[in-house]
């Protein structure tokens, strides 16, 4: 499958259902226990992107796009609205947002990553599809420079960096990012009747792994 780096229309995705995707495997035991496991490591997002439609303009732009990827074949990046920073939504990505890394002296090149904190748990996802523009980078504090210090693969969300951070330091980094997804149907059935009625087609929207 070829991914394309083109972002699905922002302002179609805004107001678009979905969320994280778990995959847990639960057998209950004769004395009424239960064994509970899980295949994935990472999570998986779904969305809906027929929800953001609200007018035939965006119909069309939205059979324009699904028309370029030629249904499920071709990935492309998704704004999700609800999680899109390395940083709360209410504030810009700051250069120590995120820990990406610890220098070892050696390694030059870092995966962007986003943790999730809750009850002294921690989730640390991979980003792949961080947005142009928008990464910053520490190391120990201090704020390094895009194309003198470091560069960013957008396509990968790999930063490297021109000299190799010192054994010991922090490296991290602040960003906006896309989710690698495609779509989950073939099909995209619209009735202009109905969708003036407020029938809007479901159009299922699934992450990829990258």
């Amino acid at each position: 499958m070829a991914f394309h780096e083109i972002r699905f229309p922002a302002n179609l995705s805004f107001g678009s259902v979905g969320g994280p995707e778990r995959r847990t495997e639960i057998v209950t035991l004769a004395n009424g226990f239960e064994e509970r496991n899980t295949p994935w490591a990472h999570s998986r997002r779904r969305y809906d992107a027929g929800v953001g439609l609200r007018s035939l303009d965006d119909v069309e732009r939205l059979i324009a796009f699904f028309e370029a990827r030629a249904g499920q074949l071709h990935g492309f990046r998704w704004k999700d609205w609800a999680d899109y920073k390395s940083c709360p939504a209410s504030r810009a990505p700051r250069f120590e947002d995120q820990l990406i890394g610890t220098g070892d002296g050696v390694t030059t090149a870092f995966g962007l990553k986003k943790t999730y904190s809750s009850g002294g748990v921690d989730y640390v996802r991979p980003i792949t599809k961080p947005v142009a523009g928008t990464v910053v980078v520490g190391v120990q504090g201090d704020s390094q420079a895009e194309a003198v210090h470091f560069e960013i693969d957008t396509a990968t969300g790999i930063v490297t960096f021109f000299d190799p951070p010192a054994e010991g330091v922090r490296v991290t980094a602040g960003f906006e990012f896309d989710v690698p997804v495609r779509f989950d149907t073939d099909t995209i059935q619209v009735s202009v009747q109905s969708f003036r009625a407020g029938d809007l087609p479901q159009v299922p929207v699934l992450e990829v792994r990258i």
